[in-house]
């Protein structure tokens, strides 16, 4: 896995919805490696550990990778403070992303999101093709990145807790009514744990093949501390593997949640 670590520009800031921002950053070099469903580990001033983010666009020809965090926290809301023209120290990218050579050119591919999940799926959603977003948040103040998506995807739909938009439902119901459609290819999710779990119940009842991003607490990004690891059964024994250098993405079979 190579990577940078570096010092770079805040190119562009945005709020798009309460505490939630999306930062673009130049760094032709992390850029020029990246993959959609790695992420970044930016150092904030004040604080010991870094934190992680999922990338949520790339662009290489630009140089820049944009990312879409919420405030959640003293280093996040110290992050959000930076302006553009600030230098973000960030080591970029970092894990393993979705699979998507893997896809066939023949079916549809699904994304599932989930609030801060729905990010990282944007990139993903630009390299496939005939793709479905089915896209979950608590209310309409969280929504974002919708029209993106919308220019990338064939097909999007939103869903609410509260139904103000889309459709009063958690991301399972729609997925199972697309998967029930058939000529499906692929699912990539990423969003809560629990909501993983359902995804990845679901896409083994209808035998797609599934890939889900894991969150965990990180220390060190690279996968030297050991300190963010999910249980894993591949090829029948139960491992404790590393999100950040063996994941993020893991075969959604192999996760035991």
């Amino acid at each position: 896995m190579e990577f940078k670590c570096a010092g770079y520009k805040l190119i562009n800031k945005k709020a798009l919805a309460e505490n939630i921002y999306s930062f673009t950053i130049g760094c032709p070099d992390a850029a020029r490696l990246a993959a959609c469903g790695q992420f970044v580990h930016i150092r904030v001033d004040g604080f010991t550990l870094r934190r992680p983010i999922s990338i949520c666009e790339i662009d290489r020809r630009m140089g820049t990778l944009t990312i879409v965090f919420v405030v959640k926290g003293h280093g996040t809301e110290a992050l959000a403070k930076l302006n553009e023209g600030d230098e973000v120290d960030m080591i970029a990218p970092l894990g393993n992303g979705y699979s998507i050579s893997r896809v066939p050119e023949k079916g549809r591919v699904i994304v599932v999101g989930g609030g801060i999940g729905v990010p990282p799926l944007l990139q993903t959603a630009k390299e496939c093709k005939n793709v479905t977003a089915v896209l979950g948040f608590r209310s309409y103040g969280n929504i974002i990145l919708e029209e993106k998506f919308r220019k990338v995807c064939d097909n999007v739909i939103i869903c609410t807790d509260d139904g103000s938009v889309g459709e009063k439902a958690i991301v399972t119901a729609p997925l199972k009514r697309e998967l029930e459609k058939g000529d499906v290819s692929a699912v990539f999710s990423c969003g809560p744990t629990r909501m993983l779990e359902a995804v990845a119940e679901l896409t083994k009842e209808y035998g797609v093949f599934c890939e889900v991003s894991l969150e965990e607490r990180m220390g060190c990004g690279v996968g030297a501390c050991v300190g963010c690891v999910a249980r894993i059964n591949r090829n029948g024994d139960e491992k404790l593997l590393r999100v950040c250098k063996d994941g993020p993405v893991f075969n959604a079979e192999e996760v035991l949640f």
